[in-house]
């Protein structure tokens, strides 16, 4: 897979200022995170991808694997109310005091994230759901994410 620039510049540059436009009340049009939540759940998954919570197993099973990597790479967006089987019932508390801190972990793994592949977009890591993904599928995978994300809480 060739890398979609547009979604890792979106990535680097774009979604941390959606975010911001976020009120921090905001209710969100489906699902039971709050917005500092959701932000910490975004930081989460980037952890997934450059290691950072390397207590990653693929969790698809084989023979569904491929057809949810194909899913990955559309643009088919994640429907509404996705559910996250690593995910309990009820979000988490958050870790960070105040929302902008989270915002800026958030920042700080963006560009973790765009630093772990540097100079080998080629290197794998685990994704539980869709397999041993590298840095082109990452970017695909956590545009998707983030869209679905800024959606819930009507930033786009």
């Amino acid at each position: 897979m060739q890398l979609n620039t547009e979604k890792e510049e979106f990535l680097l540059n774009e979604f941390i200022l959606l975010v911001k436009t976020i009120d921090e009340d905001q209710e969100p049009v489906w699902g039971k995170m709050n917005v500092h939540q959701m932000v910490e759940h975004m930081t989460d998954s980037i952890r997934i991808a450059n290691e950072k919570n390397k207590e990653n197993k693929i969790i698809t099973p084989p023979e569904r694997l491929e057809l949810s990597y194909q899913f990955m790479m559309s643009d088919k967006p994640f429907k509404e109310n996705t559910k996250n089987v690593l995910l309990a019932e009820e979000p988490p508390p958050v870790r960070n005091e105040f929302l902008e801190d989270a915002i800026l972990e958030l920042d700080n793994e963006i560009a973790d994230f765009h630093t772990f592949f540097k100079g080998d977009h080629d290197k794998r890591t685990t994704n539980p759901f869709f397999g041993y993904l590298n840095y082109a599928e990452w970017v695909q995978l956590l545009h998707k994410h983030a869209l679905h994300h800024l959606k819930q809480f009507s930033a786009i």
